[in-house]
């Protein structure tokens, strides 16, 4: 079943714990622009939806009480389309990469903070408030297991090890105290991170059948 506890895993409410919420949407890409020409990544369109919008309303239904975007040079048309939603105050990053505009961004904040991948577009607010509570105020990384991405079939840009399972970085993390924790979560919606034209297939395929199967 998806979204199942890793044995051990503890949520806490008692802590410090995030109130806002980073979706960044500043990279460039070059990956996917075979199947989308020069739409800007997060406003690639999935069933009908632009990714950005997607995790936007994910973390404006969650517990969190603030959204930020980090955007870039590379994305002024969902710079532009942000200004559009209410709610969501954008950072200017430099754009010099993801980890250097990520640091750049969270460095404007208060954490923890809860961050997102504008290509995620699955993600849901019980992702985001579940990360928040395993959190606390230390940082965490939420992976998938490569073999669930593999049996979606969704590309895995990158893979680390964790208590002897091959993993993947979903791009939903808590930024916070130096000390942090990896969760490992069986949850189909986290595998699905947009970065090659085969996920954009992979994701319109699963949610079609997910749709038909509620009807």
């Amino acid at each position: 079943m998806d979204s199942e506890l890793n044995e051990g895993e503890v949520t806490t409410t008692a802590e410090r714990r995030a109130t806002t919420g980073l979706v960044m949407c500043g990279g460039e890409g070059t990956r996917l622009r075979p199947a989308v020409g020069d739409t800007e990544k997060p406003l690639v369109e999935i069933d009908g939806e632009p990714m950005i919008d997607r995790v936007v309303a994910a973390l404006q239904a969650s517990s969190l009480t603030t959204v930020a975007a980090g955007v870039s040079p590379a994305t002024p048309e969902t710079a532009a389309h942000l200004t559009e939603i209410d709610g969501v105050d954008c950072i200017e990053t430099a754009g010099d990469g993801y980890v250097a505009d990520l640091n750049e961004a969270v460095g404007r904040l208060t954490t923890p903070v809860v961050t997102v991948v504008a290509d995620l577009p699955l993600v849901a607010a019980d992702h985001v408030d579940r990360a928040a509570a395993t959190a606390g105020e230390k940082s965490l990384t939420v992976c998938v297991p490569v073999s669930l991405t593999t049996a979606l079939g969704v590309s895995a840009e990158t893979t680390t090890e964790h208590d002897g399972t091959t993993v993947v970085p979903t791009g939903l993390n808590v930024v916070g105290s130096e000390d942090g924790q990896t969760a490992v979560w069986e949850d189909s919606r986290l595998a699905f991170n947009v970065n090659r034209p085969g996920d954009i297939d992979a994701v319109e395929r699963w949610v079609d059948r997910r749709d038909r199967t509620n009807q």
